[in-house]
């Protein structure tokens, strides 16, 4: 006796061959996906921090200038040529934070960072006008101005390692 065909069964066999060929599809592009948003967010703050290498090493050059100028080793002529130098240097930092794609987490870490940075150069600024004019009052909003680009940066880290770790749960 012949046994007859089911006639569900021809066609179930194709449907779960492209119902598990669809599920394959989409867990590869799933993982592409994430794989590129990591490589993303690395490739965000190996910028990031080559940004902020490069701050520090600006502001310690200037700093060495600056001990060199209170300790009476270079003129007030000098100092002024070496400060316009690193205003100008670090005014030209500042636009790289703009170029960088940081992912949506890091949005805010990114903005204090940049704020950080903009408070330096204003109190760069004001430690100008203190070496033009002598006024410890200048000097005064220089080291506040510095302490609050300092606070900004401490900020700025926190919000940055607080997006990093919610990114790697």
């Amino acid at each position: 006796m012949r046994k007859k065909k089911t006639p569900g069964k021809s066609k179930a066999v194709p449907i779960a061959i492209g119902i598990g060929i669809t599920i394959v599809v989409l867990v590869i592009a799933i993982n592409y996906y994430l794989d590129q948003t990591s490589i993303s967010g690395q490739r965000f703050g190996d910028q990031l921090s080559q940004i902020q290498t490069d701050l520090k090493n600006e502001t310690l050059n200037f700093d060495a200038y600056l001990t060199q100028y209170k300790s009476g080793q270079i003129s007030k002529d000098q100092m002024l040529k070496v400060t316009d130098e690193h205003i100008s240097a670090m005014k030209n930092i500042l636009p790289r934070y703009d170029q960088l794609k940081a992912p949506e987490s890091f949005g805010p870490a990114l903005q204090l960072f940049k704020l950080s940075t903009e408070t330096q150069i204003d109190s760069d600024n004001a430690l100008r006008e203190w070496i033009t004019t002598g006024d410890n009052a200048t000097r005064v909003k220089s080291d506040q101005l510095l302490q609050q680009s300092f606070q900004y940066e401490m900020n700025a880290l926190q919000s940055y390692e607080n997006a990093k770790s919610k990114g790697s749960q």
